[in-house]
């Protein structure tokens, strides 16, 4: 905001060389020389002779002249300094809207960013050769988004169905990437791949160390070593997957703590699917999401 500046007394200007007028004289009176004989009063130009200045049209009182000073010259009334036009304070009060504009908006993308994905770091070995230690990567936090809408069974001719909780991209897919906080520790994320979904049947043979879902051995390429099972917390199974959780391992099952030391997952503890992994440079790409399929189909 800009503040005009005050009006302060302005000193009055002095007409160099001007005296005070003395006495017997008459101020702005025009001295004439005497002539004689007289000569013959002049027409104004437009005016026929003969014609007296009564005939003219009235012409409009001229303005009265400026107040003089006591020194005898007229007052100069200087404009008052009102700081910056007003063209120029409404193009910098533009500029400042524009500039908190620019700036909501960084916001407001910056927050819809920032719910919508964050980064990770991988620490530790148990996902390789799939992901490496001290790789980072993106994961999307509203890969799993869910609606309820039995919120809307106010709106007429509208059933929100048995089952109103509604995936918006898809639920959780056997062979996702997902980082979670750990059952046993929230404080930390843990990051695995789904073997198990709801209602699913997990099992290990644990001579083999074979993974069976539902009675069905599991092709799983991206493995590295031995699933075991006998010296784990959950032993080798079965498992029942129940309602609103999953079965996850890590792909380097010898040094991967998952499901068969801390049980089962529930899908509140899930942040995300893992997108993208982009450093280093040269293991930039999509996460390692792979579709996992039964030995044999």
């Amino acid at each position: 905001m800009f503040e005009n500046e005050k009006e302060g007394q302005r000193p009055l200007e002095e007409e160099q060389g001007s005296d005070p007028p003395e006495q017997g004289e008459t101020a702005w009176a025009e001295r004439r020389s005497w002539q004689w004989p007289p000569t013959s009063p002049e027409v104004p130009e437009g005016r026929p002779e003969g014609k007296s200045p009564e005939s003219d049209p009235p012409e409009h009182d001229a303005p009265p002249p400026a107040p003089a000073s006591p020194w005898g010259g007229p007052v100069t009334a200087e404009p008052p300094d009102t700081g910056p036009s007003t063209a120029s304070r409404l193009n910098m009060r533009r500029l400042a809207i524009d500039a908190i504009e620019t700036l909501l908006l960084a916001a407001l993308i910056f927050l819809a960013v920032r719910l919508s994905f964050q980064n990770f770091r991988v620490e530790g070995v148990s996902m390789f050769p799939s992901l490496q230690d001290g790789e980072y990567l993106i994961v999307n936090k509203l890969a799993y988004l869910k609606v309820d809408l039995s919120a809307l069974d106010w709106v007429p001719f509208f059933d929100p169905g048995d089952h109103p909780v509604r995936y918006i991209f898809g639920s959780p897919k056997r062979g996702d990437v997902v980082v979670f906080h750990s059952p046993d520790r929230p404080e930390r994320d843990f990051i695995k791949r789904i073997i198990g979904l709801p209602g699913d049947t997990v099992s290990i043979d644990g001579a083999s160390g074979r993974v069976y879902v539902n009675g069905l051995p599991l092709e799983e390429p991206y493995v590295r070593g031995r699933t075991q099972c006998s010296a784990t917390l959950m032993g080798c199974g079965p498992w029942v997957v129940p309602a609103g959780h999953y079965f996850v391992l890590g792909d380097n099952r010898e040094q991967s703590t998952d499901s068969r030391f801390f049980g089962f997952v529930p899908e509140e503890s899930i942040v995300g699917k893992a997108l993208i992994t982009y450093w280093p440079p040269e293991d930039f790409g999509l996460a390692p999401n792979h579709s996992v399929s039964f030995a044999g189909q």
